[in-house]
């Protein structure tokens, strides 16, 4: 299986690419580097093996859907169509249920800010009558990779502006219940696999706390090599998911662009 993996930076990508060896650079048209392993064909019996192509498309859910879409394109017009996406990087927690160093697969990839502010308060793009605010990776796939992992699942919020205080983390928390984790780039990186058929996963390890912005606080450094971990236990799991006699692997459904 080829499992194409999209962050927002390069030491988020970086940190996927140390899970797996060594890696080249091939150009995507619109200047992307997509980072490919090096590595002999594997012809032994048994379930396909997984690779891991990493991109690093920018930050934001604009930057990593457009990144997202000329990666599938490309790799569909070369015959080599990817059978997952997964979003992946370092992100916010929310308190109690992901701490510093923590991982986070989500099991709805949710569209936090995309509305409107009205007098009652916020209300969804699907509240105005349009749209979609979130997808749902596949259950038994989150459940199998959230174990191998030893990751929480649950919703992974998605937002053009980083939380900064304690009122806006209080806000998030009591609209979307059991939120995990906040990033920017899952939902976009959501809407381009959901365009082209491809499942779609979102792993993410913490650095901060969803909250007032205390840089000292931050722990990036252990959060890249929580998410290196991570990737390294993500094609076991994959294999495990598509082996003879294991549930059937996810498949694109016109189900994939559901609202909550």
């Amino acid at each position: 299986m080829r499992v194409l993996v999209v962050t927002a930076v390069a030491a988020e990508r970086d940190a996927v690419c140390a899970a797996a060896g060594p890696y080249t650079a091939e150009q995507l048209p619109g200047g992307y580097a997509l980072h490919r392993p090096v590595r002999p064909v594997d012809h032994s019996p048994g379930p396909a093996p997984v690779v891991l192509d990493a991109l690093a498309a920018g930050v934001g859910p604009a930057a990593a859907a457009a990144a997202t879409a000329t990666a599938l394109t490309a790799a569909a017009l070369t015959g080599e169509p990817y059978g997952l996406v997964v979003s992946a990087g370092i992100g916010g927690g929310f308190a109690p249920g992901a701490p510093l160093g923590s991982v986070v697969v989500a099991d709805a990839i949710v569209a936090a800010d995309l509305g409107a502010e009205t007098p009652e308060g916020f209300t969804p793009v699907t509240g105005l009558g349009f749209g979609t605010v979130a997808h749902h990776p596949d259950p038994a796939l989150v459940r199998a990779v959230a174990a191998a992992a030893g990751a929480a699942a649950g919703p992974v919020l998605t937002v053009s502006t980083v939380t900064g205080s304690a009122g806006r983390a209080a806000e998030l928390a009591a609209r979307h219940p059991g939120a995990l984790a906040e990033a920017m780039e899952g939902f976009g990186v959501a809407e381009a696999a959901a365009a082209h058929g491809v499942p779609v996963l979102e792993i993410r390890t913490v650095s901060n706390a969803v909250g007032p912005r205390d840089r000292a606080a931050w722990r990036i450094g252990p959060a890249l090599t929580a998410l290196t971990a991570a990737f390294g236990a993500l094609p076991g799991a994959l294999r495990a998911t598509t082996s003879p006699g294991a549930a059937p692997a996810p498949q694109p459904a016109p189900s994939a662009r559901r609202t909550p």
